[in-house]
């Protein structure tokens, strides 16, 4: 494949698969069983999507090695009109993007829940590109997949093979986090709100390479598909890949010590429902992110016909749920969606919440059940005020628009809290050590280094256009990565980043250079790629030796990259 013996594009992803080999320092490659790919909308792919699917288009030995299915998709084809979605060329582009998928042989499931989707679910290692999936996996089944960007997911489907690296390997899978539960957690949501709360309390000092994986004591026996969905769905905003949780999950290996301990109670529910309470008009109600199960579909029902027979209908389709189309076919068997439309309700497949480009003329607050939904909406993703609220809450909400009055809330209207960082400012030189990419040779960059201790979210906190982050609290914020020497930890966030990166690489408005102090399959796979020269591996933290805003030259040779300070920012 290498040696381009079966096609370009498959030789473009046998490049990407040995780079990342050899950032993760994996010494074999393994065979996995299934690969599931992200990046399908065309608001989280964007042009970068489109363009490098187009690069790789034509090939007819391009074709994927082994089953792979693909993740959600912007809108319900079918209800696009009903979706009111106001974006230009939105259905040529977002018909362009599946069609192409579907042209490398893979199965066009339109679904973030490809465990809950009507498939068989894969056991053995996989290449999963949907952060929620991937946690949920790791947790609760046999199917034993790294959290992979929408890319390195795409390389291993077209060639079948993954490095053996992370959480492949057993000794990676071990808690480095004790939360114990103090709180009732008795509706769905309180679990959606738990695994939020625990990647929030994540500081910048804890070591945690394979992300936030978290031994949680406490949870109540009496729990559900939908809970357990919930609460990996929410923790996987913030890189967890996998959870232990006693009495549900396996038991967890014994670690000598955790990074952290943190204590959930009451009170810290409590108050993060305060939080996230409606404080205006809500425009729409959103459920189903991850896409809904089944039960969560049907507990919404229950809740919509108890409204139905006092005579309530719900006004101007204020209510959408988002499912997968295996468990749309199920729901419409049973009378369900029946149930939902009938009430007023909008029943949509194939996509989901947080890819779905709202009407900014009818919709500007959402109210949801979820905390990856709340998480991304808010994002520059779509800059949407949300407010989170369980099922039944939502469902009130949905049939009476009266029921919280006031201005809609207006997102950056409170000071964000700052994200903690370790960085202090360093003197004197600065020589660092580390390594390239097998598919880069040689290449001399400069400029002034733009660096933080903090991981950078490409999807939704760095504009897609002009490259600036956007995350309120953030150290960067406000700051382009435009023509920098980007330093940084790794990528966080979702799975599609890699695109966001590539659309600002193809439009000239990426860095010049990026260094990664840790593995980062979120923001290789685009450098690897498109030839962006790229660095990782170093021997001493570069996020902690190199200030904001330096003079910096970064040379890779034979193999080797050397960053030295040529100039530390403030000094004459």
């Amino acid at each position: 494949m290498l040696e381009g013996k079966q096609g370009p594009t498959k030789q473009k992803a046998a490049r990407l698969v040995v780079d990342l080999a050899s950032s993760a320092g994996a010494s074999e490659f393994v065979r996995c069983s299934h690969a599931h790919v992200s990046g399908v909308s065309v608001i989280t792919g964007g042009h970068g999507l489109r363009r490098f699917l187009s690069d790789i288009s034509g090939d007819s030995e391009g074709i994927v090695a082994i089953p792979t299915t693909l993740n959600s998709s912007g809108c319900d084809m079918d209800k696009i009109d009903q979706m009111g979605i106001d974006y230009p060329d939105f259905l040529k582009h977002q018909f362009e993007i599946i069609h192409a998928y579907s042209e490398l042989g893979i199965d066009s499931i339109l679904s973030c829940t490809p465990y809950d989707s009507g498939i068989e679910l894969a056991e053995g290692i996989g290449s999963w590109a949907e952060s929620n999936a991937v946690c949920f996996s790791n947790s609760y089944t046999s199917l034993i997949t790294n959290r992979e960007s929408g890319l390195s997911a795409l390389a291993t489907a077209l060639t079948g093979w993954a490095p053996l690296w992370g959480l492949h390997i057993e000794e990676n899978r071990r808690p480095n986090i004790l939360v114990t539960i103090e709180a009732d957690m008795g509706d769905t949501a309180d679990w959606s709100v738990l695994g939020d709360w625990i990647g929030k309390q994540i500081r910048p000092e804890w070591n945690m390479p394979w992300g936030m994986m978290p031994h949680i004591v406490g949870l109540p026996e009496n729990n559900d598909f939908e809970m357990r969905k919930a609460l990996t769905a929410a923790a996987a905003n913030y890189g967890c890949p996998m959870l232990w949780a006693d009495g549900i999950t396996g038991d967890p290996p014994s670690t000598e010590s955790y990074e952290g301990e943190l204590i959930f109670s009451d009170e810290n529910l409590t108050k993060r429902y305060d939080e996230l309470a409606p404080s205006g008009i809500v425009d729409l109600v959103v459920i189903g992110c991850p896409q809904a199960s089944v039960g969560e579909a049907r507990a919404t029902a229950a809740a919509v016909r108890a409204r139905m027979e006092l005579g309530q209908r719900i006004p101007n389709q204020r209510l959408w749920l988002f499912t997968s189309a295996a468990n749309y076919e199920m729901l419409d068997a049973d009378g369900t969606v029946s149930i939902l439309e009938e009430a007023g309700a909008l029943v949509l497949k194939d996509t989901c919440p947080e890819v779905t480009p709202y009407n900014r003329s009818h919709y500007n607050h959402l109210l949801t059940n979820s905390l990856k939904a709340e998480h991304y909406l808010t994002s520059g993703l779509n800059r949407m005020p949300t407010s989170v609220a369980p099922i039944s809450q939502c469902v009130a909400h949905a049939f009476d628009p009266g029921l919280v009055t006031g201005e809609r809330p207006v997102l950056g209207t409170k000071k964000a809290k700052p994200i903690a960082t370790n960085k202090s400012h360093q003197l004197g030189d600065a020589n660092v050590s580390g390594k390239g990419l097998p598919s880069q040779e040689e290449w001399v960059v400069s400029g002034k280094a733009m660096v933080t201790d903090v991981p950078i979210t490409y999807l939704g906190y760095v504009n897609r256009d002009t490259g600036v982050i956007e995350e309120p609290g953030h150290p960067l914020d406000g700051v382009s990565i435009k023509d920098t020497v980007l330093i940084y930890p790794k990528g966080s966030g979702s799975t599609v980043a890699p695109f966001v990166l590539m659309g600002l690489i193809y439009t000239g408005f990426g860095p010049k250079v990026i260094l990664n102090r840790d593995v980062c399959p979120l923001t290789l796979p685009a450098a690897s790629l498109l030839g962006l020269p790229y660095a990782h591996g170093f021997d001493q933290d570069p996020t902690i030796a190199i200030n904001n805003g330096d003079e910096v030259e970064v040379v890779l040779n034979d193999g080797k990259v050397s960053l030295k300070v040529l100039s530390r920012v403030g000094e004459d």
